[in-house]
Formats: C-alpha cells, sequence, structure tokens
C-alpha cells in the first residue's frame, strides 16, 4: 500500500463547518499549521472562504487578507502550501509567494481566468466536482449514476484545462465529496473510488469530518467526533491509490496510515 499525501486543513475563516474562527489570527494560523507540520501533514491546505452548505461568499479582498500572510510566513519556513480558492486573482497572488498546489474546489467553473493564471505558473492544479456556490448546492444534488456524472463532468473540466495550457501531469481530481450531494451519493462515490483513482490523474479524497459522516457518531457529538470515521476511510482510500487525503486530524491519520502499511503491505485490497 504506497501511503498518501496528508493535507493538513488550515481554515482562515469565520464560519467553516469545522473550525471556523479560530485561526483568523495570524501567528495563531502560523502556530497550528506548523504544529500539523509535526504532526506528519505533507502539505497545509490555506483557505480563507468557506464553502460549507449555505455559506455566502466573502470579497476577494478580504479572502486574501486572511490568507496572503499566514502563507508568507509558511513558505519562508519552508512548508509545502496548497492554497484553496476560487479566484485567479488569490492564486496568482498565491503563485508569487510559491505555493505549490491551486485547490480550486470549483474546476475553474468559478472564474474563467483560473486556467490561464494556473497554466503559467509552476503549481499544480486540484480541480474538484463542483455545480454551484454553497448557497445554491444542496438544490443540486440529483444523479441517475452519481460516479458517472461526477467524472463526467469533472473529465470536461479537466479537458477545458488542458485546453488552456495545464498539463495533465499538473492535474489532480477530486470527486467533491459534500459538494451538491447527499449522503447517498458520498457513499456511493466512496464505494466506487477506483472509477477515479483509474484514470491518468492523482486523486485527492476529501471527507475530513464531514456531514454525512455524522451518522458514524452519537448524535449531537461534535464534528471532532468524525476523525475516527475520517481515518477509515484515508486508510480505505489509500488501499484504493488515493494520491492525497486532506484532513484536519494530522495526527490520527497518519497513525492511521502506518498501521495499515504495517497490517497491509504492498497488498491491495
Amino acid at each position: 500500500m504506497a501511503a498518501p499525501l496528508v493535507f493538513g486543513v488550515l481554515n482562515v475563516t469565520s464560519d467553516s463547518f469545522s473550525d471556523g474562527g479560530k485561526f483568523l489570527d495570524t501567528a495563531r494560523a502560523v502556530d497550528h499549521a506548523l504544529e500539523l507540520v509535526a504532526a506528519g501533514a505533507d502539505v497545509i491546505d490555506i483557505g480563507g472562504e468557506s464553502t460549507r452548505p449555505g455559506a455566502e461568499r466573502v470579497d476577494a479582498t478580504l479572502e486574501q487578507k486572511r490568507v496572503l500572510p499566514v502563507i508568507e510566513k509558511l513558505i519562508a519556513q519552508g512548508v509545502a502550501i496548497s492554497l484553496d480558492t476560487m479566484r485567479a486573482t488569490t492564486a496568482q497572488l498565491g503563485i508569487n509567494l510559491g505555493v505549490a498546489y491551486i485547490n480550486d474546489v470549483s474546476g475553474g467553473k468559478a472564474d474563467s481566468e483560473m486556467f490561464c493564471t494556473v497554466a503559467a505558473s509552476k503549481a499544480d492544479y486540484i480541480a474538484m466536482h463542483w455545480r454551484g456556490h454553497s448557497n445554491v448546492m444542496n438544490s443540486l444534488s440529483h444523479y441517475d449514476n452519481v460516479s458517472a456524472e461526477v467524472l463526467s463532468e469533472l473529465m470536461q473540466q479537466v479537458d477545458l484545462a488542458q485546453s488552456q495550457g495545464i498539463d495533465a501531469g499538473r492535474i489532480v481530481i477530486d470527486p467533491g465529496f459534500g459538494f451538491a450531494k447527499e449522503s447517498e451519493h458520498n457513499w456511493q462515490l466512496l464505494r466506487e473510488i477506483e472509477v477515479f483513482t483509474k484514470q491518468p490523474h492523482r486523486v485527492l479524497v476529501g471527507v475530513s469530518r464531514k456531514r454525512f459522516l455524522a451518522a458514524t457518531v452519537a448524535e449531537g457529538s461534535p464534528v471532532e467526533a468524525r476523525d475516527m470515521a475520517t481515518h477509515a476511510i484515508s486508510v480505505y482510500a489509500a488501499t484504493k491509490n488515493a494520491w492525497a487525503v486532506r484532513v484536519h486530524d494530522v495526527a490520527g491519520t497518519v497513525a492511521a496510515l502506518k498501521v495499515a502499511a504495517e497490517l497491509i503491505g504492498d497488498q491491495h485490497v
């Protein structure tokens, strides 16, 4: 079993569902990121705009004010950064600072300039399946065959990205768990994750603490109680050749992946 990269989540926001408001202070955000790196994170994924269901957008100025000082300080310390943004202007500023990845949850649909911006850089591009912004996405969760439709819609964006100059080897795909998807859709996508990992692009799996995992813990439990379910999915994703997992609890994820590697070795289940 090849261990996936671990992307540690750092939300520099006021309203993210898991940790909104905790890391708005730059110094505190940097400290938390360094804690995640010490726990085993390979990359820190930084976002300044919540994409939880129902969230309203923040303007570009506020998004950039939140994330850029944190990125600058972390890159100065040698930390690999993924910038979670749907805006080409924010992406460009992050690229100027040296981010390694642009993690675009809209897969290029939110900003027509995104592909050209990334194409002119050295950053890799993470394209997520997306049907609409957070305030409308719950109304867009209709599928006849969720895996086939998500893959088709996602690959359309990948083809566009390539047509605008992003080399295929720089593109990562993300099925977009929780975005315009009901619980049954998320579980089906996970059961059929090899539909994605058999594609020629690397796959990132991001399910950490998401709402569909609530059924795995006692009613009324805090979102942190979903971490154990997240660890289980991270191990499962690793056995299905996922390239990376995006998580809040880095230490627990790293431990679970190490145990799985010891038990499974080079075998696949």
